[in-house]
């Protein structure tokens, strides 16, 4: 992954109510931008047909549906996002051993399958609030954790904070995927990420894709923004 472009690291989060919406602001950036996350919000109003709509344009789909369920369960959900084209998606790594194993076999049955990324720590979480849900780990611990189980069950790459990219990289090697949020340029708010850093030092640190969403979802120009997440990892 290492000699993608630029541009081709970027994923815009569409986390809109309606494809309306969505489709307005792909239609402003979507000569600078490849990657498009739809998450629960969009995917919940509208279905399939979001995933169709920017395939359809050309665009690669990152499906952040976060599974977390029995095995049987997420293996047939698997089944279901590669028919309609997805090109990554996520489950949540805490579901276990079992589960992750499940994603890997469906993922090994699939012509054109997904890469299968597993969610270490959410963003939002800082030591205090795992705490809180009984994990003593430190948020860098837990991401570790959740990381060395996912290679291990065979699955392509995790989604971690910025923060934990770089021991990620060194623990996990060259070959797993690496896709962080909360990524920030010097100049802008880190709103409810707890642990952020800017795109430049998660690409140096080990990432291979960015997700980028209010920044450019609330831009006054998001084609502008957009190039400047681009050029400062240039």
């Amino acid at each position: 992954m290492n000699k993608m472009e630029p541009k081709q690291r970027i994923i815009c989060a569409l986390d809109f109510k309606n494809m309306d919406l969505a489709l307005n602001l792909i239609k402003k950036i979507e000569t600078h931008i490849q990657w498009y996350k739809i998450g629960m919000e969009l995917f919940t109003k509208e279905g399939p047909r979001a995933v169709e709509i920017v395939t359809k344009r050309g665009g690669s789909v990152f499906l952040d549906l976060k599974y977390h369920d029995i095995p049987a369960t997420v293996e047939k959900a698997i089944f279901s996002a590669a028919n309609h084209g997805v090109s990554l998606l996520t489950v949540h790594a805490s579901g276990g051993e079992k589960m992750l194993e499940a994603c890997a076999r469906a993922r090994d049955k699939i012509k054109n399958p997904p890469s299968i990324l597993a969610v270490t720590v959410l963003t939002s979480l800082g030591k205090d609030s795992l705490e809180k849900i009984g994990i003593q780990s430190s948020p860098e611990e837990q991401v570790l954790k959740m990381g060395l189980l996912a290679k291990k069950c065979g699955l392509n790459g995790v989604v971690a904070s910025p923060m934990e990219v770089s021991q990620l990289r060194r623990e996990l090697g060259k070959d797993m995927l690496i896709v962080t949020p909360g990524v920030r340029l010097d100049t802008e708010s880190q709103n409810d990420h707890a642990r952020v850093h800017t795109p430049r030092n998660a690409i140096e640190n080990g990432a291979d894709f960015i997700v980028v969403g209010r920044p450019i979802r609330n831009a006054e120009n998001p084609e502008e923004i957009a190039k400047r997440y681009i050029l400062s990892i240039s």
